[in-house]
């Protein structure tokens, strides 16, 4: 049966926009595959888990190689810093740092200071400590639980960087989370369908249980609520920096419920 007109164009507006979302969130060479018209960021973030999954599934690697776990674990870490260019790392740092601002606009002008100081830093040793050490604690109890637990939280996490593009304001009138554009809460609520999709095969082959499936979810959700709200109070709203500190700290919070409630079972 030949394929409508409209549902060629609609498929190839959703292949598009997915290429998008590989543009802007990996460092993944597939610029060249989209052609223009090319989709503004905001229509893409629907696929953003699927960004994630793409990340999640190349660092997972080294936690089935068979490798001791703690070796393990920091070579998945850097396979995804490598693969994103560190971006969201630095979104941390910067948001760090820029707390320590007394005013809005102070913040704003430190958090776009390439340079990092003491809050960043710090910032990035605790997130990316305990990144590491969780995914070392699940590949002790099992790697497959380990990889599972990366793919849920690389998808989770890039999930409610789509929902903070749809709910909050731009902080400045221009920058990324200006020219972004303002996702439609449809579009981010995809995302999160997506990102349960990833979850869902990990309840059913029983990596994950369904409760911590739900926790992780809700772990997510709540850290990236919290980071959102204390980036609302401070600055206005989003910038660039802010979703990529809001990715980091729901990857963490994923993993590390991940690993208390594994642990648990497991015991």
């Amino acid at each position: 049966m030949a394929w409508r007109p409209s549902a060629k164009r609609a498929l190839a507006r959703r292949a598009a926009e997915a290429l998008t979302a590989l543009i802007w969130l990996t460092r993944y060479p597939v610029g060249r595959f989209l052609r223009p018209p090319v989709p503004q960021l905001a229509s893409a973030v629907w696929a953003f888990p699927l960004a994630g999954l793409a990340l999640a599934l190349p660092a997972s690697l080294p936690l089935l190689a068979g490798l001791p776990a703690s070796i393990a674990a920091i070579l998945a870490v850097g396979v995804m810093v490598w693969l994103t260019g560190s971006m969201h790392e630095d979104g941390l740092a910067d948001y760090a740092d820029g707390c320590g601002g007394a005013t809005r606009e102070r913040r704003l002008e430190i958090m776009r200071d390439s340079r990092i100081g003491s809050y960043g830093v710090l910032a990035l040793l605790l997130v990316t400590g305990l990144r590491i050490a969780s995914l070392a604690e699940l590949a002790r109890i099992s790697p497959w639980v380990a990889a599972g637990a990366l793919a849920v939280a690389a998808s989770l996490s890039r999930a409610g960087m789509g929902m903070a593009m749809a709910v909050m304001d731009p902080a400045r009138p221009d920058g990324l989370g200006r020219a972004a554009g303002r996702a439609s809460l449809a579009a981010a609520g995809w995302g999160w369908a997506l990102a349960a999709a990833v979850v869902a095969p990990l309840i059913l082959d029983g990596t994950l249980s369904v409760f911590a499936a739900i926790a992780a979810i809700l772990a997510c959700a709540v850290a990236q609520f919290l980071l959102g709200r204390g980036a609302q109070l401070r600055l206005g709203g989003q910038t660039g920096d802010v979703l990529g500190a809001m990715q980091q700290t729901g990857e963490c919070a994923t993993l590390l419920t991940l690993l208390i409630l594994t642990s648990a079972r497991a015991a």
